[in-house]
């Protein structure tokens, strides 16, 4: 980008930063907030078989766009991109808030993981614009601010204005964040016009994108269509192939594909791509479960249910600048995947033996260790993929690993959702109604014995959702030791 106005002053250049970190916040707010809420949502609607389905549309949307999304801002400008994700992101979050069903609360949240896909990777690409690189060292690390910022107030906002102003709440406060956020950015932000015209990849991202709906919708089929045997079931895995052999296909042929093959020449970077699916799943697959455990079975308030997610966020800090500190000064990104992966194991698997009763800081220590985990393995798949690509592939190999890491969590919240409605379905609890239907209102209000009960059975159904994150941070483990 190098064709188009002056640059702008310093001071005009910290007052949009300052708005590209508003619309962050924003987005990334919004994948946090909705964790707590989603017990009441389920609640409301019924369908708790497609509870994960709420996190897994917006992740799955948003990991299909974001590769198109890079190639479009050098096609016709990161101003104008930026602007139409903020705007589509904003309309998403008026639809979820107008939301009459679980079904159309999905679509919703699909459509507006296609806004948060573009904000997200054009944000890091108008920085490049707009500062120099030692300069943008310092502003980068502003975003991280913002990151753990939204990871931090994020449950706990959206189990307080679940609470007390209702669930749509969560969504519709986003409108005048996002109108704000959209005049100030079409305002104030330069237009650079592209000085090349790359080819973007359509037929690549949409194959690709079909091929991972594919999966991660058969990985729901019970709920979807009644058995995994069904025949639309047994079609899926079929499209999917076809979908990968379409793909293959076609990036061997793309002048510019969303990944190029030849980095699959270093049996490393396939291995750091499994690296990624797996602490997708255990990181981002998880926030919305853990909310719905603790609210469950601890007879929790969601407001307070998302104080706990402090414990993670804090864990996820000293994890992740612990790893940064080691890696710095070993030059080794290995171990503390590997120790991480590990650790993550352990804590699931603790989790899934949690007794009923068991101590609130006990809940909190596993969930902190958790957030540790996770954060000395964020780091490695990244840095271990930019380190086998040759130079000229760096940002592709560095988008495949993010993309297997969201494809890895919306995977994983499918699984968990077939699992935990799976083990509801064979529980009952006389008196208590459909286990499906509860909430953490409707617990509340239930007679103390009754209300024992429901909670061990979600209590037992949580432990074979536990159990599977272990065997997929233990797949994880695996291929980081190779």
């Amino acid at each position: 980008m190098s064709c188009g106005p002056a640059a702008p002053s310093h001071r005009r250049r910290k007052v949009i930063f300052a708005f590209l970190m508003l619309s962050m916040f924003m987005a990334t707010l919004d994948s946090q907030i909705v964790s707590t809420a989603l017990p009441t949502i389920t609640g409301e609607f019924g369908a708790i078989e497609r509870f994960g389905w709420v996190g897994s549309a917006y992740l799955l949307a948003q990991a299909a766009i974001m590769p198109v999304y890079g190639k479009l801002g050098d096609l016709v400008g990161r101003k104008y991109v930026m602007i139409f994700a903020v705007a589509l992101f904003t309309l998403g979050s008026a639809v979820c808030g107008l939301a009459w069903s679980m079904d159309s609360l999905i679509a919703a949240r699909a459509f507006q993981g296609l806004g948060g896909g573009g904000i997200m990777v054009s944000i890091f690409s108008i920085n490049a614009d707009l500062f120099e690189p030692r300069e943008r060292a310092r502003y980068q690390s502003f975003s991280s601010l913002v990151l753990m910022a939204s990871a931090s107030v994020g449950p706990a906002l959206g189990g307080s204005m679940s609470q007390y102003l209702g669930w749509r709440s969560i969504f519709l406060i986003n409108l005048p964040i996002g109108v704000l956020a959209l005049t100030a950015l079409a305002l104030l932000l330069p237009h650079y016009r592209p000085d090349r015209r790359p080819r973007v990849d359509y037929p690549g991202a949409l194959t690709l994108a079909v091929a991972i709906a594919g999966v991660v919708l058969w990985a729901d089929s019970r709920s979807l269509f009644g058995s995994l045997t069904a025949w639309p079931a047994l079609a899926l895995p079929a499209i999917s192939a076809l979908a990968l052999v379409l793909w293959l296909r076609i990036e061997r042929r793309a002048p510019e594909p969303i990944v190029p093959l030849r980095l699959f020449a270093d049996r490393n970077f396939g291995l750091l791509l499994v690296v990624g699916a797996a602490s997708g799943g255990i990181a981002i697959g998880m926030v919305n479960y853990h909310a719905l455990f603790l609210q469950m079975t601890t007879g929790l308030s969601p407001a307070a249910a998302g104080l706990f997610f402090i414990a993670v966020t804090g864990g996820l800090a000293i994890g992740s600048l612990t790893a940064g500190r080691l890696i710095s000064t070993t030059g080794r990104y290995k171990p503390w995947v590997v120790l991480g992966l590990f650790l993550a194991m352990g804590c699931l698997f603790s989790l899934s033996v949690l007794p009923l009763h068991a101590p609130f800081w006990a809940v909190a220590g596993l969930l902190m260790g958790q957030g540790v985990a996770i954060g000395l393995g964020q780091q490695g798949p990244v840095i271990g993929a930019q380190v086998s690509a040759p130079r000229a592939d760096v940002g592709a190999a560095t988008g495949a690993v993010t993309l297997s890491r969201m494809a890895g969590a919306s995977l994983a919240i499918s699984v968990y959702g077939a699992i935990l409605s799976d083990r509801l379905l064979r529980l009952t609890v006389e008196g208590a109604g459909p286990l499906a239907e509860m909430t953490p209102e409707r617990l509340a209000a239930l007679a103390p014995p009754l209300r024992e009960a429901v909670s061990l059975a979600f209590r037992d159904a949580f432990g074979w959702v536990y159990l599977s994150a272990v065997g997929l941070a233990a797949a994880g483990f695996v291929a980081a030791v190779l």
